[in-house]
């Protein structure tokens, strides 16, 4: 665990205002943009988070810029990322440059996204998304509790901009830019098993409300916008799909469907864990100069059915074309050894194949049945977009045989055919990389 010491956020309520802008320290429109970042005297704010970064009782704010910071994914309770930056000095010595990155967030209810639903439907949704969870964490000494390899960006402040806002002012770490391949997902399933098993961080984790749970998921997000398009026969007649998922693919997704009181039921039996919520590899940066995972975007932190971080770290990249669907055997097969190893560490007996059975339903849950890109059925063909339907069909075939091989009622030679399958150096039925037209990434 980290030994440095935590100093409290601040919370006070502010407006939100305009755009970005730059200059000096006092400059109004300089002011305007620092106000919707922070709150009530926006440069005493600036300055107590610049001396905090300077390790100085006290520091003057000369100068002030505040740009964008791009992303190029839709974001559903991030209202925008900023990097605040400029130059200052302490009670002696030269001006310095300071840098923060600031994450705005709100409430679902205000996400463009959501306005793309129904009335009814947004309402039933926004639990499923709770904005709170990641500014209230930063609120506490998670950096502290955290097990060896894992750190969290240092918050200065977090600030209240109204009821439904807040932004969170964060060190700007300095990351490796990397290619994940397989040591690297190892490394990651190792310490998020850690993560999920770890007494000291457990609190926190159930100080969230459980309201994210697959069940709910099921009932606010599949049954109102996925499981009755999966009914309608035009859907699987829509060139992206005809081509990609075959028949015999719809028979077994639409029978998972028919089983999902079940697989439900089953799946809220098993063990809990501690989960980062979404764990794909853009949230987990590797800082320098130390190598630690740095975890970020902690809007779905809470507990969840032990091995739910695997999903993300594992499909992320597949689900946006980033890595072929044929790479997924091998992996899954390494991180999920990798992920138990974690929790034994730490203390925990749950068993491999618990771990297993819970990461097959909840892939099965919230992967599986919702695999077709709805988002692309309309997008105008392409080599590209046919690698996407095609990688999410191989993803969901996958995820079906891991489903038959670890339930109740798999035939022993299913489960030795399953780990025939992933054992390293096993041929795998699925596309190689080549011929699923993947240039990088290798594991």
């Amino acid at each position: 665990m980290s030994d440095r010491p935590r100093r409290p956020a601040a919370m006070n309520p502010a407006p939100t205002t305009g755009p970005a802008d730059v200059g000096p320290a006092g400059d109004p429109a300089t002011l305007e943009a620092l106000a919707g970042l922070v709150s009530d005297r926006p440069l005493d704010r600036l300055a107590a988070m610049v001396a905090a970064h300077l390790d100085a009782p006290r520091a003057r704010v000369h100068t002030v810029q505040v740009d964008t910071h791009p992303y190029d994914l839709p974001a559903i309770t991030t209202a925008g990322r900023f990097r605040v930056s400029g130059t200052a000095h302490a009670e002696s010595g030269e001006p310095v440059r300071y840098s923060f990155f600031v994450k705005v967030v709100q409430s679902y209810t205000r996400s463009p996204l959501s306005q793309q639903l129904p009335a009814a439907l947004r309402d039933r949704v926004a639990p499923l998304v709770p904005w709170r969870t990641e500014p209230d964490l930063y609120r506490t000494d998670l950096a502290d509790r955290l097990p060896d390899g894992l750190t969290v960006p240092r918050a200065y402040g977090v600030y209240d901009l109204d009821e439904d806002s807040a932004a969170i002012w964060l060190e700007m770490l300095p990351t490796q830019d990397i290619t994940w391949r397989l040591p690297q997902h190892r490394r990651a399933a190792y310490l998020l098993g850690r993560l999920a098993a770890n007494p000291a961080v457990a609190p926190l984790a159930a100080a969230v409300p459980v309201v994210r749970t697959a069940r709910n998921f099921v009932r606010w997000w599949l049954e109102y916008t996925v499981i009755p398009n999966l009914y309608d026969d035009r859907l699987w007649q829509r060139p992206p799909v005809a081509g990609t998922f075959d028949g015999r693919l719809r028979t077994r997704m639409i029978a998972a469907v028919g089983a999902l009181p079940e697989l439900l039921d089953e799946l809220e039996s098993l063990p809990t864990a501690t989960a980062h919520g979404d764990a794909c590899t853009r949230n987990l940066l590797i800082r320098e100069p130390d190598g630690r995972l740095a975890l970020i975007d902690f809007g779905f932190w809470g507990t969840a059915p032990v091995g739910f971080d695997l999903g993300q770290l594992l499909l992320g990249e597949i689900q946006l074309g980033q890595r072929p669907a044929g790479l997924l055997p091998r992996l899954e097969n390494e991180c999920l050894r990798a992920y138990v190893r974690g929790l034994r560490d730490e203390g925990s007996t749950v068993s491999h194949t618990q771990v297993r059975r819970a990461h097959a339903l909840l892939l099965t849950i919230h992967h599986a049945i919702p695999a077709i890109p709805f988002e692309h059925l309309t997008t105008e063909p392409s080599r590209a977009l046919h690698r996407l339907f095609e990688n999410r069909a191989q993803t969901t075939r996958f995820i079906l045989d891991l489903l038959d091989a670890t339930g109740p009622a798999a035939a022993p030679e299913n489960h030795r055919a399953a780990h025939d399958a992933t054992r390293p150096g096993a041929r795998c039925s699925l596309h190689s990389p080549h011929e699923a037209g993947y240039t990088g990434g290798e594991l």
